[in-house]
């Protein structure tokens, strides 16, 4: 047989691989394809081939999943979290299930904000503002570490956290009332959120910064409906971003559903392209994932319906499309996202690039934060 040099192989296999500017975009894709654009919440603490999550994840190829202990629609505990041993073998379960490596996701801010909670077995947190109050830097450390080694105990590979919000009214029903932001000081915030990211990135978990452009000033709750903070935002609640964009690597944003018409006087943030390309990529030079809030709150479900949503947030350059599946339970929602997301790209409403520009970001983001953790789970 024929020997060819190592440099010779090398040019034959880039020239096989290389993308010529004329087939660089793709003009359709298959619902696997866009599946990974979805991440979604469902019912059960443990899964097996019948499971309509598993179905789902087989037949679409999900970009992941988000956990929660309780359900609102049931109100009871115990939807997806019951103890450690528990979630692991959930985890393991969704990682072998699936073909790519999967986003499981969940919020654990610390505080009143908790899923791994210590009746289920977890460790006691604080919450961020306990944190900031406290203003100690090896405290922060040590509970941030604390958390994300939990994570790696049991599989969960992202934490929509640390908040970025700034505490700038003590009345805000959906922030300050729980104790989810630092501080009223946007250095302060920026300096604790950067201690808790570095000890994730320690053990390899993604956190995912919000809620971007800023929660903290708002007077209503965007779960419940529309949330204008327009009279009462400024640009200090872009300063965690900034210090934070310059200091650290940072891989994913998660937007806010606030309108602001500072910024866009017609979508709120998660739809607005002026917030996401506009404020977020192109003045702030943010590269990574944008996840959007949970696209099934009141602020958005209620006020636009699934597909200008959809079309909205898309085009606006939100990456991952979040149903939670809990404030409402809708059972063929990734489906129901999908062929939606199909519809507007056939009618011309969402571009090829738009989608090939999101699935890459996913791409590059699974391939060098999620997949170590998902290969740990399959020995």
């Amino acid at each position: 047989m024929k020997k060819f040099s190592p440099l010779f192989v090398f040019i034959i296999i880039l020239s096989c691989t290389a993308k010529s500017p004329e087939t660089e975009v793709k003009t359709s894709f298959t619902d696997r394809e866009l599946g990974q654009l979805i991440v979604v919440g469902f019912r059960g603490t443990e899964i097996d081939s019948s499971s309509k999550i598993v179905k789902d994840i087989k037949k679409l190829n999900l970009g992941g999943v988000v956990l929660f202990d309780y359900d609102m629609q049931t109100k009871k505990y115990g939807r997806n979290i019951v103890s450690d041993d528990q979630v692991l073998k959930l985890a393991s379960s969704l990682v072998a299930y699936s073909s790519t490596p999967p986003i499981i996701s969940i919020d654990q801010e610390g505080g009143m904000v908790s899923r791994l909670k210590p009746r289920y077995g977890f460790p006691t947190t604080v919450s961020a503002e306990y944190l900031g109050s406290l203003d100690n830097e090896d405290s922060t450390r040590f509970y941030a570490r604390q958390t994300a080694q939990e994570f790696m105990a049991v599989g969960i590979n992202t934490n929509f956290a640390p908040v970025l919000d700034v505490n700038t009214n003590p009345d805000n029903p959906v922030i300050a009332k729980y104790e989810r932001s630092y501080s009223s000081d946007p250095k302060k915030v920026a300096e604790h959120a950067g201690y808790t990211i570095d000890e994730f990135d320690v053990e390899g978990i993604l956190t995912v910064l919000k809620h971007f452009p800023g929660h903290g000033s708002s007077t209503k709750d965007s779960h419940l409906g529309v949330t204008d903070v327009t009279d009462t935002w400024s640009r200090d609640e872009l300063i965690p971003y900034e210090i934070l964009f310059q200091e650290k690597n940072i891989n994913a944003v998660m937007t806010a559903h606030i309108y602001n018409a500072n910024i866009d006087s017609v979508w709120p943030a998660t739809l607005s392209s002026a917030t996401i390309n506009g404020l977020l990529r192109d003045e702030l030079g943010f590269e990574g994932v944008v996840f959007s809030d949970d696209m099934q709150m009141e602020a958005i479900r209620s006020e636009y319906g699934l597909e200008t949503a959809i079309e909205q947030a898309l085009n606006a350059g939100v990456d991952i499309l979040i149903f939670g599946n809990n404030l409402v339970y809708e059972e063929n929602i990734a489906q129901d996202a999908i062929n939606t997301i199909q519809k507007l790209i056939k009618e011309g409403k969402v571009k090829p690039e738009t989608i090939q520009n999101a699935l890459e970001r996913v791409a590059k983001l699974k391939k060098d934060v999620i997949e170590d953790l998902c290969t740990c789970l399959n020995f």
